[in-house]
């Protein structure tokens, strides 16, 4: 199974606002930058958008590292939170309604086609990968203010 290693970050002009999003992808000595933008959008959606348009490249069953600096993201799959949210009818434990319910389930089941490690990463600090995702989602945000 291919190793990939994907770094992603997602930003936001306020919260909502216009939003970005950026991600890397290294396959052996191959790295690809990817990057979009919506008008009206949150930073947590811009997050999960970077991890599943990063996904949504690869053409095979491989074997997933995804860098993040989003607790939110990382979290939803290192603490079991989807899974809850799946068993309890798409319900958080104060029995709200799941927050980017149709970006979960894409999520959802984009991962089911890998075998994917979650990675938190430091945001804004000395990572050179997490920082040039930031650099592309502002920059993808610039380009739509």
């Amino acid at each position: 199974m291919k190793k990939v290693t994907i770094y992603t970050d997602g930003a936001c002009s306020g919260n909502p606002g216009p939003g970005g999003w950026g991600a890397i992808l290294m396959y052996k000595d191959t790295k690809k930058e990817i990057s979009g933008s919506q008008k009206d959008t949150t930073n947590n959606i811009m997050e999960i958008t970077a991890v599943i348009e990063a996904l949504k490249l690869l053409k095979e069953s491989c074997d997933v590292q995804i860098y993040s600096d989003s607790a939110y993201v990382v979290n939803a799959f290192e603490k079991g939170w989807l899974e809850k949210w799946k068993k309890n009818n798409w319900k958080t434990s104060g029995k709200d309604n799941v927050k980017n319910r149709e970006l979960w389930e894409e999520l959802d089941s984009l991962i089911q086609k890998h075998s994917v490690q979650f990675i938190k990463v430091k945001g804004h600090s000395d990572n050179e990968y997490n920082n040039r995702c930031d650099y592309l989602a502002t920059s993808a945000i610039k380009e739509i203010e």
